[in-house]
């Protein structure tokens, strides 16, 4: 990628033979400059929310900081109709496309149940959890072709991979199944790519590998990128895969020259803007255009604030590692980058990182007063009612240190307000007051809005949720015949093959054979071998295929023997 100073841009162009070139991507100075700065404020709400956590504001803290240019130049490879199955180091991306804001990112630190303010989950999960919405309000799918797609991050590591799976192997479905090409909201010829993400030391998990394989067998398009910082937590490389090189020991997965089964595997340093953007382009191109899947091993990634909010990396990185990965800074590295090519002068740099710095101090403060003034607005209700039951009882002086223990609160929290008023109505239990029964509804009408507030939508609460299916009973008459037990599964199935091109089966045994109990024998013949289909022992990505196919429009059938 030359960067020419007179053009004020990097140019590209195509080799004939299909690789990407360092000329291949046009970035003018100023997409270099607001990826730099979106890459800065990214980093700013990494530190700043580990305050609001040490600060008592929040009360855990996972972030993305040493991972910004790496997500910045996934973000340019990212298509509408794409998925993103990843996990909580991500948050750069979702800024990056668009699928998140700072505001946003704050807000769920806090909690903020108001999904409004916290699309993701409504303040339910851990921060740094993202989810996009495939369901309109009454249940029906959105055009998935028509936005950005993010699958709900989930806490247990290493979880996102069974998905995956079938995430993008329900491209290949809808690209090879003729059936399915009227489904334009799901899939465009099915041209998406399933991006997923992972850490280093959770590639020493069984489903990442079980994962690596199903997609490799199915030949789905996916970009896996793995953000190597060499440790996981406080335990090095050294104790988390052999040889402390995973892109080695995936090598097996290697397609072989530009043709056959298998992967294209990429190496590529977490702090080298230029080159992560060329090998992003490359493997979205194989992945889009011909369903060859890539991983992408991002490594010298840095971790400056260590891997949570409950320790500190100088507790177990040496004082050389701690040298080393402030040099190698992907932030640092950057502008050290855009100075030597002139791309703007040191002092513009500064000016611009003072500028977003405050912009992301502004943007919490508006995150926090939008989260606390409802809350407050409560906690002054509660006072007030205090006050009532206290100018009535004869417990007054017990019942005003209740009332000054809930004001003194610096942070108003509503577990809080419930304490209080349990705490005032066990001191005037013996008590006849009129204000009790107001205080009794309010206590009601708190918990059932709690109760709505953090429990609903646990379950589709539409039209066509599951829930509402009405049971149809079974007819017989004295003409019915009797049959075997796999012959009425198998009618079942091929009823349901027959009517839904959606439908789609596979398993252990399923295809060739029919299954052990031939419920599905003659429908592999019948249907094709993409629409009841084999797989290998393999039950924890069956599920996960299963799950990723149905975030995608399909309705899979999965067996496990």
């Amino acid at each position: 990628m030359a960067v020419t100073k007179s053009a004020k841009k990097t140019k590209t162009r195509q080799k004939s033979n299909g690789k990407i070139a360092p000329q291949d991507i046009a970035l003018d100075f100023g997409q270099i400059i607001e990826d730099y700065r979106l890459a800065f404020q990214s980093r700013q709400a990494s530190l700043i929310g580990r305050k609001e956590v040490m600060n008592g504001k929040a009360k855990f803290g996972i972030f993305g900081d040493g991972k910004e240019i790496a997500q910045i130049a996934m973000a340019k490879a990212f298509r509408k109709g794409d998925f993103r199955s990843g996990y909580y180091r991500d948050q750069t991306f979702m800024f990056a496309t668009g699928m998140g804001t700072i505001q946003e990112f704050f807000s769920q630190l806090y909690a903020h149940s108001d999904v409004e303010a916290e699309p993701f989950s409504a303040g339910r999960q851990m921060n740094n959890h993202f989810a996009s919405r495939s369901l309109n309000p009454d249940g029906s799918w959105k055009n998935l072709t028509e936005m950005y797609n993010c699958s709900a991050d989930l806490s247990p590591t290493g979880s996102q991979m069974p998905r995956l799976v079938g995430l993008a192997y329900a491209s290949r479905l809808y690209r090879e199944i003729k059936e399915l090409h009227k489904f334009s909201q799901f899939s465009k010829n099915g041209q998406e790519i399933a991006f997923g993400t992972i850490g280093n030391a959770t590639c020493a998990e069984g489903m990442f590998w079980e994962a690596v394989n199903a997609i490799g067998v199915l030949r789905a398009p996916v970009i896996i990128s793995i953000w190597d910082d060499h440790y996981g937590i406080s335990v090095s490389n050294e104790h988390q895969v052999t040889n402390e090189n995973i892109s080695a020991l995936l090598e097996g997965f290697r397609r072989n020259g530009n043709s056959g089964d298998g992967y294209e595997i990429f190496c590529v340093k977490g702090w080298d803007y230029e080159g992560l953007i060329r090998v992003y382009l490359e493997a979205a191109d194989l992945a889009r255009q011909h369903h060859v899947p890539a991983i992408i091993h991002v490594d010298e990634m840095t971790q400056p604030q260590g891997h949570s909010t409950s320790g500190s990396h100088e507790r177990y990185k040496s004082k050389e590692r701690l040298t080393w990965e402030e040099e190698f800074d992907c932030l640092r590295k950057m502008r050290e980058w855009i100075l030597d090519k002139d791309i703007a002068t040191a002092e513009q740099l500064d000016q611009y990182e003072q500028e977003d710095t405050k912009q992301v101090m502004q943007i919490r403060d508006a995150a926090w007063e939008a989260f606390q003034a409802p809350i407050r607005e409560e906690r002054n209700l509660v006072l007030n009612l205090i006050e009532q039951v206290a100018r009535e009882s004869s417990h007054a002086a017990e019942l005003g240190q209740i009332k000054n223990r809930l004001a003194g609160t610096p942070i108003a929290i509503r577990r809080n307000f419930a304490q209080a008023i349990r705490e005032t109505l066990m001191v005037v239990r013996d008590e006849s007051l009129p204000v009790k029964a107001q205080l009794r509804e309010w206590k009601k009408a708190f918990a059932k809005e709690n109760e709505a507030r953090y429990s609903s939508h646990l379950y589709s609460e539409s039209e066509q949720s599951a829930l509402k299916v009405p049971e149809v009973k079974p007819v017989y008459s004295e003409e019915s015949p009797t049959v075997n037990g796999f012959e009425l599964l198998n009618s079942c199935f091929d009823t349901a093959l027959s009517r839904n091109p959606l439908v789609i089966a596979f398993g252990e045994d399923v295809g060739f054979l029919g299954g052990v109990n031939q419920g599905f024998r003659g429908m592999q013949k019948k249907y094709g071998e993409l629409r009841v289909a084999d797989t290998g022992i393999r039950e924890c990505t069956i599920l996960g295929q299963a799950i990723g196919m149905a975030m995608r429009g399909l309705r899979p059938i999965a067996e496990i023997q």
